[in-house]
């Protein structure tokens, strides 16, 4: 599914969701950076990142893959 990743004013990382209107906060990561691994949103949401840079510039859109509970 694709995902457009960003940092609010806080620096806080969020998930927007275009097909579902939806936009969470990032709770935990796998990894310290959010490539590449597992990501989970406050909805309780758990996405596979791509492997990217760990110095790709946010805001980005990518494709996450979405894994069952």
């Amino acid at each position: 599914m694709k995902i457009m990743m960003r940092r609010n004013a806080d620096g806080q990382l969020s998930a927007y969701v275009p097909k579902k209107d939806l936009e969470e906060p990032v709770v935990a990561q796998e990894n310290p950076g959010i490539w590449g691994g597992l990501i989970t949103l406050a909805n309780g949401w758990r996405l596979q990142m791509p492997d990217l840079a760990a110095d790709t510039k946010l805001p980005i859109t990518v494709e996450a893959r979405k894994l069952g509970d």
